[in-house]
């Protein structure tokens, strides 16, 4: 499954795709290790911090093997920054290389990861969508070799992926974002440049309340009835 749509929006910005080779590609996965009062905090307000705790530790496993089916260079960028570097830390994330997001607020932390990336294919995602595999990885993979980003889209208004080419002009998306609401994607969308070719996969459920979630399961009894 490749781009749901394409949307034109300098692209001087950005290195044409194919002049990227395929394995310069970093997938960053930005994640909580599922533990009490820290992973799911809002999602713990309705469901109770245990069975907050049970998503979290679900949505992240199926990230992890997403991520390690997909075939791809995959980091994970977590917090708090002890579990980073050390054999805790893999233990935690499916032995993928751990690093810290360090301190700031989630656009510093990305920007961070973009600044660790090495030049090429960056993909950012998170740990909250349980629907997110490795065909719809390697989709962004491909949606980028055509375009200049590639957006994953949550029903919400934010998005569970974000791809973009670094290279020596590109700049930063993530500031002045208005994060965890409606307008991410769109704010981060309006920061590209001016032409810039944006791919969009399919739109996922990211789990970060209990009407998500309850929406979720709804959304899989509908689809085992079919």
């Amino acid at each position: 499954m490749d781009c749901a749509f394409v949307f034109v929006i300098s692209v001087s910005a950005f290195i044409p795709a194919k002049q990227w080779p395929m394995h310069k590609i970093s997938l960053l996965i930005f994640a909580k290790p599922p533990r009490m009062g820290l992973a799911k905090t809002r999602l713990a307000e309705g469901v109770g911090p245990t069975q907050a705790r049970r998503i979290a530790g679900f949505t992240l496993a199926t990230t992890l093997s997403a991520a390690r089916a997909s075939g791809l260079d995959a980091k994970v960028y977590t917090t708090p920054d002890l579990l980073a570097g050390g054999q805790q830390g893999r233990a935690l994330f499916g032995g993928l290389e751990v690093h810290p997001q360090g301190a700031g607020t989630l656009t510093d932390r990305l920007e961070r990861g973009l600044r660790d990336a090495q030049p090429g294919m960056v993909l950012f995602v998170g740990s909250d969508a349980p629907d997110v595999s490795p065909a719809l990885l390697r989709a962004a993979v491909r949606g980028l070799m055509r375009h200049d980003a590639v957006f994953g889209p949550a029903v919400d208004g934010g998005f569970w992926l974000f791809g973009m080419h670094k290279g020596p002009k590109a700049r930063s998306p993530f500031r002045r974002v208005r994060w965890s609401g409606p307008h991410a994607m769109q704010d981060v969308w309006s920061h590209l440049p001016e032409g810039a070719r944006v791919c969009l996969l399919p739109p996922l459920i990211d789990i970060d309340a209990a009407p998500d979630w309850e929406s979720w399961r709804l959304s899989k009894r509908k689809s085992h009835r079919k």
